[in-house]
């Protein structure tokens, strides 16, 4: 079982049992005289099993992403279509998530995250059998019809590591479960990057290229179908006792308070969530662009290199998934989010101005090493702007909050992958990397301009709940409840 607080709470009676526990406490909220029940946090076995398993359908949506883009000349010769067409097999993952998030992050609202992942597991699956049936040359658009599935799913996926980690995870280590969250989708990139070139070498006859490309979907489409399975019969929509004192005051907050447009309105209002919004945009949008276009730099520098433009994506991902994991650990340790987050935008701006300037060296081996410092700090930042936009925003939906920042990543995104392109195009990669540093230097600008209020840390180190009907915690002696950690 838990641990109770032996803090005093100032505005109702403690109610002490003969066995030292304290029972249920009431706490009155002045202003409208609501009367809730002060729960004490639990940890929950299970909390790891779930936040794994979400890793891991978003792994297998992830890796669909980017499995036509890595090898988009393959691709270009079997359908007999532009590289700009194959780009959109990318891009339609971020296209699609610009209409679709405000009704998903509305369903979230209503139904809870098991709805979520069930509807996310399910279309997936779906899409990668509708890929299977696609592989004949004069079948693109069944190809891209099971990729716009596929990009769907994707929108009840991308915005929910911070959701998960919230609702399972005590304060402690609620950064690092947001970063584990955040692993499986890089991951799957990162698989994305290295199998595809390996499943799918570039052959010239068109039957064998389509029995290469026919086994690369059917495995795809095996394994979703494992983790659909797994998610309906494992995964939980929350604990029974919540983990955090930030859940606990989320959970006594009447049903009839909560308006999903007025929240979206507050976000809007919040000044520095929209400098968040626009910078993480700006570095995630270039991530983007920089993936889908990566096969494009590299063959037009070291052509037939096709499985090392893979590897190179992977060393890019890898890198950042470390970088993810040890700034999500950080963060548990030092709740230094503003201070964290700019050191890192930085460093991915420099990390992309040494890589822009070395890619055309004609040294394989230069591109790896700078490619994997790109990616350290590049991909790293992604749980970074999650768990920041928590911090900025509590108590509103830390996945109202995410769908935005994922929303302005696609859309920069997209922009981003064009623009570049067509740069690439008329004059040189090195021309559209150099457009890519000069809006990362202007996203570290506005990241340094974010003021930085940790409001959900507040509400965690305050044990006198004050204002339910507000959200808001009063401070009494600076200490959270503890908790201990119980089975499954």
């Amino acid at each position: 079982m838990c641990e109770k607080s032996d803090n005093h709470f100032g505005q109702a009676g403690q109610m002490k049992s003969s066995d030292g526990n304290f029972d249920q406490v009431e706490i009155s909220e002045c202003r409208d005289t609501i009367v809730v029940a002060a729960c004490s946090t639990r940890l929950y076995r299970r909390r790891w099993l779930i936040v794994f398993l979400f890793s891991s359908y978003s792994l297998c949506n992830a890796f669909q992403w980017i499995q036509y883009g890595i090898i988009n000349n393959i691709f270009m010769k079997f359908y007999n279509v532009s590289s700009f067409a194959i780009d959109w097999l990318s891009m339609i993952y971020m296209l699609t998530y610009i209409p679709f998030i405000f009704p998903v992050t509305w369903l979230l609202e209503r139904k809870g995250l098991r709805v979520i992942a069930l509807f996310a597991a399910s279309i997936n699956c779906v899409g990668t059998w509708i890929k299977v049936a696609s592989v004949q040359p004069n079948l693109f658009w069944v190809t891209m019809l099971g990729q716009f599935a596929c990009s769907f799913a994707q929108v009840f996926i991308l915005g929910m590591p911070s959701q998960v980690a919230s609702v399972w995870f005590g304060s402690d280590e609620v950064s690092t479960a947001c970063a584990i969250g955040v692993f499986g989708n890089q991951l799957g990139i990162a698989i994305g990057f290295l199998i595809p070139p390996v499943l799918v070498p570039n052959v010239d006859d068109i039957n064998e290229l389509a029995q290469h490309i026919s086994f690369m979907f059917y495995i795809t489409a095996a394994v979703a179908s494992l983790i659909f399975l797994l998610v309906v019969f494992v995964f939980q929509e929350k604990p029974e006792i919540p983990p955090s004192l930030a859940q606990v005051a989320l959970r006594h907050m009447p049903t009839a308070q909560y308006s999903y447009l007025a929240s979206i309105s507050r976000l809007f209002r919040n000044k520095p969530f929209i400098l968040l919004l626009i910078s993480y945009g700006l570095n995630v949008g270039c991530f983007y662009a920089v993936s889908t276009l990566l096969n494009r730099m590299i063959i037009e520098h070291y052509p037939g290199e096709e499985v090392n433009a893979g590897r190179i994506g992977l060393t890019l991902v890898i890198a950042g998934v470390v970088g993810s994991l040890l700034c999500g650990i950080w963060l548990d340790k030092t709740k230094s989010y503003k201070e964290t987050t700019l050191s890192v935008y930085l460093l991915s701006f420099v990390g992309m101005v040494i890589y822009a300037f070395t890619l055309n060296l004609g040294h394989l081996w230069v591109v790896f090493l700078t490619s994997g410092l790109l990616g350290f700090f590049m991909t790293g930042y992604l749980p970074l702007g999650f768990e920041f936009a928590v911090e900025l925003t509590y108590p509103e939906s830390e996945g109202t909050s995410s769908g935005l920042l994922n929303c302005s990543a696609q859309i920069f995104g997209i922009a981003f992958t064009i623009i570049q392109g067509k740069i690439i195009n008329h004059f040189s990669t090195l021309a559209g990397n150099i457009f890519l540093c000069v809006f990362l230097l202007i996203g570290s600008i506005m990241t340094a301009l974010i003021k930085s209020d940790l409001r959900r840390q507040k509400a965690n180190s305050q044990p006198q709940t004050e204002g339910i009907a507000d959200s808001s915690v009063n401070s009494q002696d600076g200490k959270s409840l503890p908790v201990k950690e119980g089975k499954m």
